[in-house]
C-alpha cells in the first residue's frame, strides 16, 4: 500500500510580504491565509495522507510555499538552492524534518539554483524548469543526483510564469494540463490537453482517481470529473495572490522510507 505523507508549513504572519514577480501585487489577509491553509491541511486528512509540519519561519514570508525546499525522488530527498536569495534560509528546518523521517540526503550547491516548484515528476521523467528561480547548473546537478536511480531529466525553458508548476502539473494518467496563454512550449508534452483557468493548470494527486485543485477553476473540475476523477476543491485565494498554488504548500511524500 502507498504509503501516503506529506510536509506542510504553516503561514509566516508576515506573510503579504511575499515575493512577486508575474504579477501586480494584492493585498493579503494573513487571518484568511491561515484558515485556508488549515482547511488545506484537512484536506490532505480527509483523503489519507499523514501530514509533518515543517518548523515555522516567521521571517520568511515565503517560507508557506514549502515544496520549493527540495525534490524527494525515492528515498532521496534533494535539498533544493532557492533562486531567490531571500528564501535560502527556508531549507533548513526543511532538511532537518526529512533526515528525521529516513531520508538520504543531497544538496543543489553553489552556483547552481534550483526550486522545488520548477520540477514535475511523471513515470520517471523529471521536467525542470529553466530561465527563472532554476539555472542550468541546478538542473545538471539534479540530473546527476537522480539519473542513477533510474529518473530522466528533461529542461523545460521558461519566461510566462514563476515556476514550471505555476504553468502545468499531471493527471493520474499522465496527461499534463494546462492554461495555455501561460505554457512556454505546450509540444514538450505528448499528453498535452488545455484547461480553460489558470488554476486549473495546478492539481495535486492524491490517489489513483483523487486529485486536489483551488476552487476558483469550476470550468477545469468539471473536465477532470467528466474524466472519472475525483476532484477535492479548496479555496487558496490569499496565496494565489502571492503566485502560489496547491502544489506550492506541500510536499508529497509517497516513497517515505519504512523505519518498521
Amino acid at each position: 500500500m502507498e504509503r501516503k505523507h506529506a510536509l506542510i508549513r504553516r503561514p509566516s504572519p508576515d506573510l503579504a510580504n511575499g515575493i512577486v514577480t508575474h504579477i501586480e501585487r494584492q493585498p493579503v489577509d494573513a487571518k484568511l491565509a491561515l484558515a485556508q491553509w488549515h482547511a488545506y491541511v484537512d484536506a490532505l486528512h480527509a483523503a489519507g495522507w499523514t501530514t509533518h509540519e515543517v518548523d515555522p519561519l516567521d521571517s520568511a514570508p515565503d517560507a508557506v510555499f514549502v515544496e520549493d525546499t527540495m525534490v524527494v525522488y525515492g528515498d532521496l530527498a534533494v535539498i533544493a538552492r532557492p533562486g531567490a536569495d531571500e528564501r535560502k534560509p527556508e531549507t533548513k528546518a526543511a532538511e532537518k524534518k526529512v533526515r528525521e523521517l529516513g531520508y538520504n540526503v543531497a544538496h543543489i550547491t553553489a552556483p547552481g539554483t534550483l526550486d522545488g516548484g520548477d520540477v514535475l515528476k511523471f513515470g520517471g521523467t523529471v521536467w525542470v524548469g529553466s530561465g527563472g528561480r532554476t539555472n542550468e547548473e541546478g538542473i545538471r546537478q539534479l540530473a546527476a543526483l537522480l539519473e542513477p536511480l533510474g529518473a530522466t531529466v528533461k529542461a523545460v525553458p521558461l519566461e510566462k510564469v514563476l515556476h514550471l508548476k505555476s504553468a502545468v502539473t499531471a493527471l493520474p494518467d499522465g496527461t499534463v494540463v494546462g492554461y495555455e496563454p501561460l505554457v512556454d512550449h505546450p509540444e514538450v508534452w505528448d499528453t498535452f490537453m488545455a484547461v480553460p483557468e489558470e488554476s486549473g493548470s495546478h492539481v495535486v494527486l492524491l490517489g489513483d482517481n483523487t486529485i486536489l485543485m483551488a476552487a476558483d477553476a469550476p470550468q477545469s473540475a468539471q473536465l477532470f470529473r467528466e474524466r472519472g476523477l475525483k476532484v477535492i476543491e479548496v479555496d487558496i485565494s490569499e496565496f494565489i495572490k502571492l503566485e502560489g498554488c496547491v502544489t506550492c504548500l506541500s510536499v508529497r511524500l509517497r516513497g517515505m522510507p519504512r523505519r518498521d
